[in-house]
């Protein structure tokens, strides 16, 4: 029933071993992170430097309001693809933190089972009741404890699919406004152009 040095040498190492495991997966997270914000900077960044190109080379008002209506007009569709791609890193690190936790609770079961069969070797004549109590409560904390993540990972997968579904819907929202903002922009610099070249 006691624990020996080694015993408790091997927990420590397992706990530390786990903390370092969640540590990397936090980090690679916001390695991802960082990479994906100075990916999307460097996009913008060479966008907007293109548009305002075309914009200065141009000579028909009209398609230069069209160029810089284009150049300030926000892109819902790059907004979406890089909130899909925030999502999934986040996801990804929730899912492997999720398992880690998952291992380590089947790991702190798997010795708190054998330290009730230890105790129950060594426990006084009568106390067989009281035992198998204890087992039987830890049976149904185990079962507790499989439906709750069973339901979780269910709802992860609903929550994933409801996501998927808005923004599909979001798109072609945007794509709609999107086409009616370039028809205004195209009306406005209709309308600009007579009068400019009065």
């Amino acid at each position: 029933m006691t624990t020996t040095p080694a015993q408790l040498l091997a927990s420590q190492k397992a706990s530390l071993d786990a903390m370092l495991a969640a540590q990397y997966t936090l980090f690679n997270g916001l390695e991802q992170l960082v990479d994906l914000n100075l990916k999307v900077a460097k996009a913008v960044l060479d966008d907007t430097s293109e548009k305002v190109q075309e914009f200065i080379t141009t000579e028909d008002p009209r398609e230069g309001l069209t160029v810089l209506a284009a150049t300030v007009q926000p892109s819902p569709e790059k907004f979406l693809a890089y909130s899909k791609q925030v999502y999934n890193i986040m996801s990804g690190v929730q899912s492997h933190l999720g398992k880690l936790t998952e291992t380590q609770i089947a790991e702190a079961q798997k010795q708190l089972t054998e330290m009730l069969e230890q105790v129950s070797k060594y426990a006084p004549a009568g106390s067989e009741n009281l035992v198998g109590l204890i087992k039987s409560s830890l049976s149904s904390l185990q079962a507790l404890y499989d439906s709750f993540a069973k339901a979780a990972r269910q709802v992860a997968v609903v929550t994933e699919s409801n996501i998927a579904a808005a923004t599909a819907a979001t798109l072609d929202a945007a794509e709609e406004s999107s086409k009616a903002g370039a028809a205004r922009a195209n009306r406005r610099a209709a309308a600009a152009a007579p009068a400019a070249s009065a």
